[in-house]
């Protein structure tokens, strides 16, 4: 496939996976693989975590993306002294998914706005995924009318329309995170309707097996060190093949390497997406 052709699909990717599985640097390296082929991107991070340096990004929490939405219907003023004051958490806990709906609106607004060509959403882990995606229908079910039943309804537009918004899911090749990612798929796509771009399998061991010479003393640490090599090996082929096999997606494999830089892994992500 071509990647301008991958990166063009969506205008928004919601990037998801369970905590451990390089969900955060993903979501940076394919910002930059957009902007390598000369695509406008924007990194969103929704966890206030930093972001590497050299990457276009915004960081959206619930307080900031409240501060703005107020800020635009001329309440500056009230927005700041929520948030300063913790009237914001009072809301949130009193009204649950509200500031998942804050956090998607903003998301909206920026692909609306054409924010960016690519706009890279670092969402939260697998299991908050689903709850966050799944509150614009609940709300909408739940409001009858108003502003907040508009905005929900108008998310999941966005949400369910493959051509504006598609959820990149990651795993890493072993038994939880993959039966996780697998769970997680069908959940999105039955409950909330979305497309699924394909699946990034991260820190997967793709070197060849070693051949253990049977020289070599069976107890020796060099033959235990090669030995648990080739088994890791072909447990991540395992997963990566019990994947494929419950998951009817392509699959973007990106290495193990320690040394991957966002850069690195950019370069694997479109050599994977050349190959699809």
């Amino acid at each position: 496939m071509d990647p301008n052709q991958f990166f063009t699909a969506s205008r928004v990717f919601i990037v998801a996976g369970k905590g451990g599985v390089g969900k955060s640097k993903i979501a940076a390296a394919l910002t930059l693989a957009a902007h390598r082929l000369g695509l406008t991107s924007l990194l969103v991070e929704t966890d206030g975590k930093p972001v590497p340096s050299g990457i276009s990004s915004l960081s959206l929490t619930p307080p900031e993306a409240l501060r703005e939405y107020l800020d635009t219907k001329g309440l500056g003023r009230i927005s700041r002294l929520m948030i300063t004051t913790g009237v914001l958490d009072v809301i949130t806990s009193a009204a649950p998914g509200i500031d998942d709906l804050l956090v998607l609106g903003k998301v909206k607004h920026l692909e609306r706005s054409d924010a960016a060509d690519v706009i890279v959403v670092d969402g939260p882990a697998a299991g908050h995924a689903i709850t966050m995606l799944r509150t614009p229908q609940a709300i909408s079910d739940s409001v009858k009318s108003g502003a907040v039943r508009l905005q929900a309804d108008e998310i999941l537009e966005m949400l369910q329309d493959g051509s504006r918004c598609q959820v990149v899911l990651v795993t890493i090749p072993e038994p939880t995170p993959v039966q996780e990612c697998i769970e997680t798929a069908y959940a999105l796509e039955e409950e909330v309707g979305v497309k699924l771009a394909p699946i990034v399998v991260n820190q997967v061991d793709t070197s060849e097996p070693l051949d253990i010479p049977t020289s070599l003393p069976e107890r020796s640490a060099l033959a235990q060190a090669a030995e648990f090599r080739n088994a890791q090996i072909l447990r991540h082929h395992t997963n990566i093949k019990k994947l494929e096999e419950e998951l009817p997606l392509a699959q973007l494999i990106v290495s193990d390497l320690a040394s991957c830089t966002i850069e690195i892994i950019a370069d694997q992500l479109l050599a994977a997406i050349e190959k699809l």
